[in-house]
């Protein structure tokens, strides 16, 4: 046998998150969803919003798990007035500068 650490059932948590917590979970997103992509078609990117959890793969668990996580976070900055909107340029773009690596 073998001893886990859980929260109890029917716990609700309030946690503090930061930034930099913030966007390491959104590379995670981008992470598992370009895993995905490489692996699997459209119809299974759209089985994560139309099956059940129990259902998933771990891939799919994995995505979605982070998916609502990453919500909550933007819902939480949203409602007290932390959260904000950027205009990103793309390749295409007009003045875009190729990011580098210091």
């Amino acid at each position: 046998m073998v001893k886990v650490k859980e929260i109890k059932d029917g716990a609700t948590l309030n946690i503090t998150v930061n930034k930099n917590f913030y966007m390491m979970c959104k590379s995670l997103s981008f992470y598992l969803f370009q895993q995905i992509g490489e692996k699997q078609n459209e119809d299974y990117l759209k089985d994560i919003m139309s099956k059940s959890y129990a259902d998933l793969d771990d891939l799919q668990k994995s995505f979605y798990t982070i998916a609502l996580l990453l919500a909550e976070i933007e819902a939480q900055a949203k409602d007290s007035n932390q959260y904000e909107e950027k205009e990103i340029l793309q390749p295409n773009d007009e003045g875009f500068i190729e990011p580098t690596q210091d």
